[in-house]
């Protein structure tokens, strides 16, 4: 619960992204909430407006909102603490956030396991093709598909390299043994041997392409990061290799990618995340070996929940005094 201000007043807080019903409701219970209402996220000059005239305390929002060292200056003094519902926060400029004293935190944890399940089940449907199956269910089918034809690649006993071994990574690699998968890991840090659970660390990324059947990319957009996956990346993996990702578009060079794709030098992606959101590369859509989503990974009921509850918690506590729970700066 929120904490009360002197006069009983609630603590002030500008929701600014459109978050499920639960998470508003418990919103507009624990503190004075202005609410997005739609049909999009507030934009950061709505926030900034919003913030000033309610004399907000706290704002929670998405990916969707750049929180840069400019937008950062224009709030009011009044907002103390940031919560974004996501693991990732490269939409957050945390220098400027500590310059200025704003606290701002994400959601680490809670979202592990959903994404896990979701980049699985993209990989599977890639490998399997299920896209153009469904393709051909829904066009009425009506012929005979021979012993040759329309084959996927199978998955149990094959190679998966992970690219981050944090919580979705981890979660990932634990539904990969269940098919009996060899689990290669490249991270900034390797794990103690007892979190490994038989993984095999590769200290240097792209001596472990050649070894990957698939690739699955869990780490952060940093500098480090930026188009890790490029054309000599994807030339190392082994011709007919299936690339997924559901941590962020920035990891990727897409025409390298779209090239590889239509080469047949990969043999299909499942992707969720694009440099460019909403506006993803439409070339993408055009390819039958391609799955897409909507950067929905943690996108179930209960995860998207747990998200809007943890940044309200984050909030709650920040505003009462206790210290955030998930700060990004001491």
């Amino acid at each position: 619960m929120g904490k009360l201000e002197e006069g009983g007043m609630k603590p002030r807080l500008v929701m600014a992204a459109l978050m499920p019903r639960d998470v508003v409701e418990r919103a507009r219970d624990e503190f004075d909430a202005v609410v997005a209402t739609g049909p999009a996220d507030m934009t950061m000059p709505e926030v900034i407006e919003a913030a000033s005239a309610h004399r907000a305390d706290a704002i929670q929002f998405v990916n969707t909102l750049p929180l840069s060292a400019e937008a950062i200056a224009q709030l009011p003094e009044t907002v103390r603490v940031g919560a974004t519902s996501s693991v990732g926060y490269d939409h957050i400029d945390v220098a400027a956030a500590k310059v200025r004293g704003l606290v701002v935190t994400n959601t680490p944890g809670v979202l592990s396991d959903c994404t896990a399940d979701f980049a699985f089940m993209m990989l599977l449907a890639a490998a399997r093709r299920a896209y153009e199956y469904d393709a051909i269910m829904r066009a009425g089918w009506r012929y005979r598909i021979g012993q040759g034809d329309v084959l996927g690649v199978r998955v149990s006993g094959k190679t998966l390299g992970l690219l981050g071994m944090g919580g979705i990574g981890g979660a990932m690699a634990r539904r990969a043994r269940g098919f009996d998968m060899r689990v290669l890991y490249h991270a900034r840090n390797r794990l103690p041997p007892e979190r490994e659970n038989g993984a095999e660390y590769f200290a240097d990324f792209r001596a472990m392409l050649p070894h990957c059947n698939f690739l699955s990319l869990h780490a952060p957009a940093t500098p480090a990061t930026e188009r890790i996956i490029n054309a000599e990346t994807l030339a190392l993996l082994p011709r007919g290799a299936v690339l997924v990702n559901v941590a962020r578009g920035a990891l990727v060079d897409e025409d390298a990618l779209y090239d590889a794709l239509s080469s047949g030098a990969l043999f299909g992606a499942g992707l969720d995340v694009f440099r460019n959101e909403p506006d993803f590369d439409a070339r993408f859509a055009a390819l039958p070996n391609v799955i897409l989503s909507p950067h929905i990974g943690s996108g179930s009921v209960e995860t998207r929940n747990a998200m809007g509850f943890r940044a309200l918690d984050n909030i709650a506590a920040v505003l009462a005094g206790r210290g955030p729970i998930d700060p990004l700066w001491r």
